[in-house]
């Protein structure tokens, strides 16, 4: 049994080291994870594609503007440089996804995480089976991300009021390379949502979208 997890890892890096060159030859798109557990991670599947239109007109990027979903017990993964993870509840990886989680991340991809209300205790407690050896740490405002192509002085927006608290910007780190962000208290993919799914103001919306963009431009340059 051991052999064979072994095999499959090995499996997983070779997989992933087949990443990047895919990317090159083709356009950045954004898959959304699907997991289990009962969260609605299928929530406003038009908000990438709203994004990634954002995307196309203010920067030279080649994006497709597409809705694409991946489920975390596939390969599939490591044919994305860049996963998004939202909903409003319950997250449940199994032992095979904690795996390939982990080896899409150390081989250079990227997870945004946005708490969509109601994830943060459950995203904490998977992603830690993910890095046990870490917690997620609270990025500083002057931290690259915040200014990787538009400026925020102050950190992530506060695009939707939740509870009212401050909006807070959290990662995780493989050998110093920020390889996850997890958004809370703010919700930016619901200014991304066509605005009239939630009635985001039209600051608030550009707002998200600039925060998207520096997303997307840090995860493909660094």
């Amino acid at each position: 049994m051991r052999n064979i997890t072994k095999l499959i890892i090995i499996m997983m890096i070779f997989v992933a080291a087949d990443m990047v060159a895919q990317q090159i030859s083709s356009s950045f798109k954004i898959a959304r994870v699907k997991y289990s557990g009962g969260g609605d991670w299928y929530n406003d599947p038009a908000s990438e594609i709203e994004l990634l239109k954002y995307v196309q007109r203010n920067t030279n990027l080649k994006v497709e503007p597409v809705y694409e979903f991946v489920d975390l017990s596939t390969d599939k993964i490591f044919d994305y440089p860049f996963l998004f993870l939202t909903g409003h509840g319950n997250v449940n990886f199994t032992d095979s996804e904690v795996r390939r989680l982990r080896a899409y991340l150390q081989n250079g991809g990227f997870l945004y995480i946005d708490d969509d209300y109601g994830l943060d205790p459950f995203i904490r407690k998977e992603m830690k089976k993910v890095f046990p050896d870490q917690e997620f740490a609270e990025l500083p405002f002057s931290h690259g991300i915040f200014n990787a192509h538009f400026k925020f002085p102050n950190g992530v927006p506060k695009v939707n009021e939740h509870d009212g608290k401050k909006p807070q910007t959290f990662g995780l780190f493989y050998r110093g390379r920020l390889c996850v962000v997890f958004t809370y208290e703010t919700n930016p993919s619901d200014g991304w949502a066509p605005p009239d799914i939630h009635k985001t103001p039209p600051d608030k919306r550009e707002l998200a979208f600039k925060f998207g963009t520096n997303l997307i431009v840090w995860a493909l340059s660094n």
